[in-house]
């Protein structure tokens, strides 16, 4: 598991400079598995329709819900490099 902890820490680093062009459609995936593989299945109750951004961001972590943290992990590492290609 230590190799896989350190690549998808490297590349958490690599996300903050996605480039300008990156849509809020691949930020909220990247968000969504983000979560789901440091904090684990959604343990929040949703924001309310007002909190829209909120809102997105809960909806797309718990669109991953299913995932382990090792995959979760692991897409967010393959998004991460297709973002920076």
């Amino acid at each position: 598991m230590g190799l896989l902890q350190e690549e998808f820490e490297e590349h958490a680093e690599k996300a903050m400079t996605l480039p300008e062009s990156t849509t809020n459609e691949n930020k909220l995936i990247l968000y969504g598995l983000y979560k789901r593989a440091t904090v684990g299945a959604v343990n929040t109750s949703r924001p309310g329709m007002f909190s829209l951004r909120e809102r997105a961001k809960w909806d797309a972590w718990k669109a991953v819900e299913g995932k382990s943290k090792e995959e979760a992990m692991s897409d967010y590492i393959t998004k991460v490099k297709q973002l920076h290609e």
